[in-house]
């Protein structure tokens, strides 16, 4: 019998999960093979011998690393269809439909490193863009007329390696003080729980739906995805829409005013309930860790032995490029290689009209360090992008003086369980 310890592991991982794992194994092996090749035929590109750009050797060289792919290839595909024969008996080892936090956190972080590779491979551990109402995925053709819900949808949408779970945080320094349990999350009892979401369905009577998605796909591929849900959502509410407020953090902006310029393509009927939409620190104008990466892939391709390596920076998914200067829609990476250095040439988006909209930005330098403050940021996000400000002003977003905090000491996650947000997000969707 397995100690209670391996038994709670084995409660984190599903069949599905084998298969998943075998096929980014193999991948990864064809991709090491593909590398050592293009070291090796770098190298005798120096001495005079083949073509470096090429990539691939010749002779009997060429022939063991095409021997290496091939096998693979052949492994994989065995591998694969040994595990999905397997599933119906493995598949009652797990709750499928409980998983764990800490799997869908795993899940969370694949995705948006790569979770642009494991949709366009068909691995089954893609994150499918979905709706969640009270923590599960709503059915909504069998949803009741009289379902527990208002006319106050409150959509809240997560940023990069994340997922819907993680709005709900527990501080640090929390207090060990008895909190009211949300229903949304449960939790346990002496947990302090900081949630925007249950904070504001209390405060103003707002429904919390939560999206979950892949954040290593393009932003504006979100923002497709997004408005059809929203359009289900609109199409099968139980009860008269009156209004819908959306709540953003990090990536998760940018996903969200793409849904709204695809849902304003289509002309969606979602968009005349669209009210609010309140920014919590997103890179509206990149974010310099990915510009940063993007120097990394520079400085390794200067050398034919360095060059090879250079994959590894490419690793990053097409959602953390999109990071590099704030992308939104289709035309923003469409022709364009994600991994060459190039200015910004996005088509400029402005914030929708008729929408009120709010910008909460970090920094976690103190109030009394106004050059800190600007430089540093949040730490991931600087406070003229998370504010909208560009030195090009077709570029700049227009957010009313009033429709702008900025929170200090913060960094870039703590404004997920800051009660000083909480009590601004309050104060701004408060009915006048």
């Amino acid at each position: 019998m397995a100690p209670p310890a391996s038994k709670n592991r084995l409660q984190h991982l599903r069949a599905t999960d084998l298969r998943a794992v075998a096929q980014l194994a193999t991948q990864a092996t064809q991709g090491v093979a593909r590398m050592a090749e293009g070291v090796h035929q770098s190298v005798w590109g120096t001495l005079g011998v083949g073509k470096i750009a090429s990539g691939q050797t010749g002779g009997i060289t060429g022939l063991v690393y095409h021997s290496v792919r091939s096998v693979t290839k052949l492994v994989a595909k065995g591998l694969d269809s040994a595990l999905a024969k397997l599933e119906p008996f493995l598949e009652p080892l797990t709750d499928a439909k409980n998983s764990s936090p800490e799997r869908e956190a795993v899940l969370a972080a694949l995705n948006g490193v790569l979770g642009d590779h494991l949709a366009a491979s068909g691995n089954p551990l893609a994150t499918q863009m979905s709706l969640r109402l009270a923590g599960q995925a709503p059915d909504w053709q069998a949803m009741p007329a009289k379902a527990q819900v208002t006319g106050k949808v409150l959509l809240i949408v997560h940023g990069l390696c994340m997922n819907d779970l993680q709005w709900r945080t527990v501080p640090a320094q929390a207090s060990a003080a008895p909190h009211r349990r949300s229903t949304h999350h449960p939790a346990s009892a002496t947990e302090h729980v900081v949630d925007h979401g249950a904070a504001l369905a209390d405060a103003l009577g707002y429904t919390p739906v939560y999206v979950r998605y892949n954040t290593g796909l393009h932003t504006s591929e979100n923002g497709h995805a997004l408005s059809q849900q929203l359009a289900l959502l609109a199409a099968h509410w139980p009860t008269a829409i009156t209004e819908i407020t959306v709540l953003v953090h990090s990536m998760g902006g940018l996903v969200a005013r793409s849904a709204v310029h695809s849902a304003q393509q289509s002309k969606a009927a979602w968009l005349t309930h669209l009210k609010n939409i309140v920014f919590l620190g997103t890179p509206h104008h990149g974010a310099p860790l990915e510009k940063a990466g993007n120097w990394v892939d520079i400085i390794l391709g200067r050398t034919p032995y360095s060059k090879p390596f250079a994959k590894l920076g490419q690793l990053r998914s097409s959602g953390i490029t999109d990071l590099r200067y704030g992308h939104v829609l289709d035309s923003d990476w469409q022709g364009h290689d994600r991994f060459r250095r190039q200015p910004d040439s996005r088509t400029p988006l402005p914030l929708p009209e008729g929408v009120a909209c709010y910008t909460v930005a970090a920094t976690i330098a103190a109030q009394r360090s106004p050059v800190a403050e600007r430089v540093v940021g949040d730490g991931l996000v600087p406070l003229p992008s998370a504010l909208g400000q560009h030195t090009d002003a077709a570029r700049s977003l227009q957010f009313a003086k009033a429709s702008q905090r900025i929170v200090y000491r913060t960094n870039h996650m703590q404004l997920l369980s800051s009660p000083e947000v909480t009590q601004q997000l309050v104060k701004w969707l408060s009915p006048v």
